[in-house]
């Protein structure tokens, strides 16, 4: 339940088109629909502008498809992040329209038309850093912003970067992935005045220790503006992201 849904709702009752009992039996479960293994909260869109997002890792076929049930049966969207091909196949058999992003492991369903808002530039070091970097562009895409993507310019080729300058001063917010040494968000964070969203990622050798090093980096940044979300969540990244990307709207 949206805010253009309640809206609407609530002139239809005004006008007579839906009658109380009906209206009340609508919003019965507005507040949470309790499913057993899941809690609904079908308020978080007025809250929040956005829907629950589900969580794919770790909750089975089944659930994922109850949670997207509740979901779809109140509103027009919806993001499953860390879902699996088979997660995908069962959602198709009850929305058609649902997308899977492969390399970010998001499954999405739109069935609006949301307009697209100013420019969310998310870049990464390297190649493997794609997947992670990936869902925070999904995940902006979804919630609304207008999205652009660069890849692999990271610190070991650093005119790669230098010869993208120009995009990096049009967008209103970057998103910076990078796993290593996680330098990158030190360099755009020193050459822009844009807020920066920093994401450490899995990606590296040994002494990396599974993002910790670049997750530590990222955090001891002497360049300003920079924001940190943990590591490889690229929904966190995402959702930040839009978020100042709409207080410039």
């Amino acid at each position: 339940m949206d805010k253009n849904n309640l809206k609407n709702l609530l002139k239809d009752v005004k006008l007579g088109d839906i009658g109380v009992d009906k209206a009340l039996e609508i919003l019965k479960h507005l507040p949470y629909e309790d499913l057993s293994f899941a809690h609904i909260d079908h308020h978080r869109s007025l809250r929040q502008g956005f829907p629950e997002v589900i969580y794919g890792e770790g909750k089975t076929t089944e659930q994922i498809i109850g949670i997207a049930k509740g979901i779809l049966n109140k509103g027009n969207k919806i993001l499953i992040t860390k879902a699996s091909e088979k997660d995908y196949r069962a959602i198709r058999k009850i929305e058609k329209g649902a997308l899977y992003h492969k390399n970010s492991r998001a499954i999405v369903v739109n069935k609006g038309k949301d307009k697209k808002t100013g420019k969310v530039l998310v870049i990464t070091a390297g190649t493997s850093d794609i997947p992670v970097a990936e869902e925070a562009a999904v995940t902006a895409d979804f919630l609304g912003s207008s999205v652009e993507t660069i890849y692999d310019i990271g610190v070991a080729g650093i005119h790669r970067l230098f010869d993208k300058k120009e995009k990096l001063l049009s967008a209103r917010v970057i998103v910076v992935v990078a796993g290593m040494d996680g330098a990158l968000a030190s360099v755009v964070g020193g050459l822009v005045d844009k807020p920066v969203v920093a994401v450490p990622t899995s990606v590296g050798y040994g002494a990396s220790f599974g993002g910790l090093s670049a997750l530590l980096a990222m955090l001891n940044s002497c360049a300003n503006g920079i924001a940190v979300v943990n590591i490889d969540n690229g929904f966190g990244a995402g959702c930040l992201a839009h978020r100042i990307n709409m207080m410039g709207e």
